[in-house]
């Protein structure tokens, strides 16, 4: 697996890496390995003296332990495009020519095609899941989906890549905006499968909504889990760090086993796991054309990504949520339905993918054991009638002469009131009035006081029966 931890790019292809076992061409030659530089003993590089068809030997464990060949009987992948997500695919190498599509890259690096160092692991994975041998077939790597298109989308440098320095300095933002641009080419570019053995160790906004996209437009999303599970000083509880995009919802998450079933040591444990598929010393063609033996969750996710691919070939309209569920219920873990957090729901197998999905394509929505007129009470039948009966047009006349009636006698009796509040006529603002202020009370103002004929102005007569003590009650 490609991965990403923070600013450093590593290739975690694996603990053992990948060896070279065979050249290709010419078939029987011992042909020296081209050597790739190690990281961190990552990766290492050897060869021995061997024919090319010996590679479909030396990965007849791979399809068996995921019963390739039964499923080969449906389909081999014809009709599928899967997008491989990594460091580009070389189109030119035996097992794989005419059936690379070439796609973007993100990366913004210079680095041609043309260079040795260009689409190394990349090239690996694309030939897992759709190599076609040459020769006729009877040579070289046979991929799990055989007839199916590969498209190459390119967001990642190899380590030894001549641009990966200047790809390192890259901002975080930066990187993980490539993953998600590529992403979105693989949905343009007609991919219905995106296989993703690549890691980052950091969620991003925007690659989880390109992903929700992808998912939306048909495609189903496979990732390798990662290779911490031997990274015990990052571990939590004795699970490993989380990768991404293997974390996000709606993606099938690999982990990787080895030759006899068990979950390999460098495995990620964690609850993201979803399924597991062979990835120790898993046969696959270099874009120098030599066969390579590849450790790591990364041929894992490749070997599901084919199987994925086959049942797409098969069943076009069954949507990607169905695809996984085919794929997780159908995988073999010692008991039904048990759960690991190394393997996931278990060991994938094709065959019984292919026949679950089958099931699936035919199921219809089951209809309601309980009948319409339990529901609700009784259903519309047992809705009692309104209370009130519905009113016609002469009832909703009558009341509305009604309420103008009572809007006239309203307006009689405000009239009655103001006039049995003037008695003799007296005016507003008068004494036999008992008018008061505007503001409601009469304290420091007596409107009731009058002058007495023959007082002088200011002489402060008050009227007996008005308001005593106000202040402006003497003159």
């Amino acid at each position: 697996m490609l991965g990403r931890r923070g600013r450093r790019i590593v290739l975690a292809t694996g603990v053992a890496g990948a060896v070279a076992i065979m050249p290709s061409i010419p078939a029987a030659a011992a042909v020296p390995a081209a050597a790739i530089p190690a990281t961190a003993s990552v990766l290492t590089a050897g060869s021995v003296s061997a024919r090319a068809d010996a590679v479909q030997a030396s990965q007849q464990w791979v399809l068996d332990m995921l019963d390739v060949q039964a499923a080969w009987k449906l389909t081999e992948g014809a009709g599928v495009t899967v997008a491989v997500i990594d460091s580009g695919v070389y189109p030119n190498v035996s097992d794989l020519k005419g059936s690379v599509v070439p796609g973007h890259d993100f990366t913004g690096l210079n680095t041609p095609s043309s260079s040795s160092h260009w689409g190394e692991h990349g090239t690996w994975m694309a030939s897992i899941i759709a190599g076609h041998g040459h020769d006729g077939g009877v040579d070289g790597i046979t991929g799990i989906a055989p007839k199916a298109k590969i498209l190459s989308i390119r967001v990642i440098p190899d380590r030894d890549d001549p641009g990966y320095k200047a790809y390192d300095s890259e901002a975080e933002q930066r990187i993980q905006q490539s993953l998600a641009d590529g992403i979105l080419a693989a949905v343009r570019g007609g991919a219905r499968v995106i296989s993703m053995s690549i890691g980052y160790s950091a969620p991003s906004g925007a690659v989880r909504a390109a992903l929700q996209y992808a998912a939306q437009q048909g495609a189903v999303l496979i990732a390798s889990s990662g290779n911490s599970g031997h990274d015990l000083q990052r571990s939590d509880e004795n699970l490993a760090p989380v990768s991404f995009p293997a974390e996000y919802p709606g993606v099938l998450s690999v982990g990787a086993l080895d030759s006899s079933g068990k979950a390999a040591g460098f495995s990620s444990s964690n609850l993201s796991v979803k399924v597991a598929a062979p990835g120790v010393k898993v046969p696959a063609q270099g874009r120098d054309g030599m066969y390579w033996t590849v450790d790591g969750t990364s041929p894992a996710c490749a070997l599901v990504a084919g199987v994925a691919a086959l049942i797409v070939s098969k069943y076009p309209r069954l949507s990607p949520a169905l695809v996984l569920q085919a794929l997780t219920t159908t995988a073999r873990n010692g008991r039904p339905h048990a759960y690991n957090v190394r393997t996931g729901f278990g060991t994938v197998d094709a065959a019984a993918a292919l026949l679950a999905a089958g099931q699936l394509m035919t199921v219809r929505p089951a209809g309601s054991q309980v009948a319409s007129s339990a529901r609700f009470g009784g259903g519309p039948a047992a809705v009692p009638a309104p209370p009130v009966p519905p009113r016609g047009v002469g009832a909703l006349v009558l009341f509305t002469m009604l309420g103008l009636i009572s809007l006239v006698l309203a307006g009689g009796a405000v009239l009655v009131l103001r006039a049995a509040r003037s008695p003799r006529g007296g005016r507003p603002g008068s004494h036999a009035a008992g008018y008061r202020s505007p503001d409601g009370y009469g304290s420091g103002h007596q409107e009731g006081r009058v002058r007495a004929p023959g007082y002088p102005p200011g002489a402060g007569y008050a009227v007996p029966g008005t308001e005593r003590g106000a202040p402006d009650d003497r003159g």
